[in-house]
Order: C-alpha cells, then structure tokens, then sequence
C-alpha cells in the first residue's frame, strides 16, 4: 500500500473538522504523520468515552472533547515534566524550566504577531517551540563562553525572552493581549486537536531520547568531568537536557501557563527524593506524584470552575508536604537516611564507565 493510500485511510477515520488546523504538511509524509495523530487522537476519544459510561463522571462526557484532550496532555506532561525534571533537580537547574517558559512566551508572541501582521496562520505553539529550543541553546552557549555560571545564562535569557514577548505585544498597540492570556494562565478549553497532536509529537521525541541517552545524561548529571575523562561529550548532552526541557515547557504551557510550568519540573521530583533510595526510584515515583496531581488538578478546576494550571500546583505541593512527612516518617523509624538531593544513588548505569562509583 502507498504512502498516499495509508495515510488517506487513516484520515478517513477521524472528524473532517478536525484537520482544518493541520493543512499544509510537506506532502504524503506530512498527511501520514497527522493521520497517524489523529487517528491516535480518535482512539483515545473512544477511550474516554468508555470511561464515561463506566464511571458516569461528568467532565468525560463525549460532548466535552476539549476535556478528553486536556487529560491527555495533562497524563503526558505527568510523565515528560518529572522525567525530565529529574535530571534537573539533581544538576541544580531547577530554575531553567522558568527561564524557558518566559522564552516560549515570546515564541508565543511571535507566532501571534506573524498570524495579525502577515497572516502566517501557524500555531504558535510551534513558534514556542522553535524560540524555546534556540534560548536553550543560547543558555549552554553563553555559559560556555563566558564562563558565566549556569542561574547567570538564565537570567540573562529569561530577561531577553519576556522583554520579546511584551515588546511584540505592544507593537500591535495590545491587539494579542487577549490571545496571549492563555498561555500566560493556561486553559483546559484551548486544547485544540492540533496543538494535542504537537504534544504528542514532543512526548515521543522526549520519552524516546532520555530511552536512549539515559545511561549518558545519568552520567553527566552526577559527575562531569568523569563523564569528559571518558569520552562522553558532556557539551552535547547538556545541549539535549535543555532542548528537551524547551520541549517540556511548551508542552506543558498548554494546561499550566507560562507563569506556572516550572513547576511540574521540580515540584513531583522533590517530593519523590524524600521518599526514594535510589535515581531510578526517584524517576517513578516523581511521575507517580505527577500524574496524581495533574488529575486531581484537572478534576478540581472542571468540577470547581477554577483556572487548572494553579490547581494542579497547589494539589502539586500538598503531595510534596505528604512525602516530605512521609520521608521525616521512615527516618524517625529508621527505614532509610534523612533524605536530601544529593543522598540520591546514581543507580542503573550499566554500559557507562565509572558512573555511580565512589
């Protein structure tokens, strides 16, 4: 069967509707990629459809498909944003994922701005991701340089990337205020087909790489000049940990906002060292934390009528209190040591030379 012909197939199965945002892909390779997402989009519709008719639950009622879709990100962001995050916490950058999000602001801007003064018609959720990825590597550029620490690169971009984005909006004499909002507070109702299937597109290239670096990115995170010594490229790899925090950010920004995306980096990731023995240990129970709290959030702001993204936060840093009594717990009875970020062990290196040696 031809590329053509498969890809026809696979758009026939999903609402026409929904592939009005998704014109213009280079080609047949284009037209299978976006079949393929929408397709997965129908499945997972299907999904929630039956859940709702098992559980009755309101905010999965078949008419409400902006909600399906804001649970799926939602779930997907409870596995990126720990899973990267973890790397992050344990370097001591926690504080890049807000650097980022005011960049992917202005990369938000951007694509609002080009749509109202050219009508561009792209997404500006791929204008993010485009700025987001070139400030990243404008973070590791400025600290390899100038020898600058890594809080003072951040700032720096951080600065530059809000100052952007306000400047844009001012241009257009405060025309794309009312479209910026969204992505400053998020919103559960703007998660449209297309930006879902971008996400999706980051989950996987997100999931896939930390899959085949791990081992390397594991290495770097807890000693870089081992990890030089022994050929690793750790220039290289720090490029790839901030382009997938980019990716992160602007995934997460659809449901979080700019204002509060960082936090799903650190927040799960802190709660799950109090508890854990191990890095490996960390990672999951970090995602563990994460998606509770991205569901419980969601619930809470359809059920509550209140912005998710704060929600989800503040349910975050209830669970965080949780685990750091639990944690306080285990050390009184002696089950494991007083927890700290850097008492984590580097476990699961097999295959890199030297890491998680003494």
């Amino acid at each position: 069967m031809s590329t053509t012909a498969l890809s026809a197939g696979l758009l026939a199965t999903v609402d026409p509707s929904m592939l009005l945002p998704l014109q213009g892909g280079p080609g047949a390779v284009g037209e299978l990629v976006f079949g393929i997402l929408l397709w997965l989009l129908d499945q997972w519709y299907w999904l929630m459809d039956w859940a709702y008719y098992f559980t009755g639950l309101e905010m999965l009622n078949p008419r409400y498909r902006f909600m399906h879709r804001a649970i799926l990100v939602g779930l997907c962001i409870g596995v990126m944003a720990p899973l990267i995050g973890t790397f992050l916490v344990h370097r001591q950058l926690a504080l890049i994922g807000d650097a980022l999000a005011h960049t992917a602001f202005a990369g938000v801007a951007v694509g609002l701005f080009l749509n109202a003064v050219i009508d561009l018609g792209v997404s500006p959720y791929l204008t993010a991701v485009v700025v987001a990825m070139i400030a990243a590597l404008f973070i590791e550029l400025i600290s390899e340089v100038t020898d600058a620490y890594n809080d003072v690169s951040m700032a720096i971009v951080l600065s530059t990337g809000f100052a952007l984005g306000t400047t844009l909006i001012s241009l257009n004499a405060g025309g794309l205020a009312v479209g910026v909002n969204q992505f400053l507070f998020g919103n559960l109702a703007t998660v449209s087909p297309q930006s879902a299937a971008i996400l999706l597109v980051l989950f996987a290239v997100i999931v896939g790489t930390v899959a085949v670096t791990r081992n390397q990115l594991l290495y770097v995170t807890f000693d870089e000049t081992a990890a030089a010594v022994s050929g690793i490229s750790v220039n290289w790899y720090n490029r790839v940990m901030v382009m997938l925090t980019a990716m992160v950010v602007v995934g997460a920004m659809q449901i979080m906002g700019v204002i509060l995306v960082a936090a799903m980096l650190v927040i799960p990731v802190a709660g799950a060292t109090q508890v854990s023995r191990s890095f490996s240990e960390s990672l999951l129970v970090s995602v563990v934390l994460a998606e509770l709290a991205v569901l419980l959030g969601i619930g809470v702001s359809y059920y509550g009528g209140v912005t998710a993204g704060g929600v989800i936060v503040l349910v975050a840093v209830a669970i965080y209190a949780c685990a750091v009594a639990l944690g306080k717990f285990q050390s009184a009875r002696g089950d494991r040591a007083v927890p700290s970020t850097g008492s984590i062990e580097a476990d699961g290196t097999d295959g890199v030379p030297g890491a998680g040696d003494d």
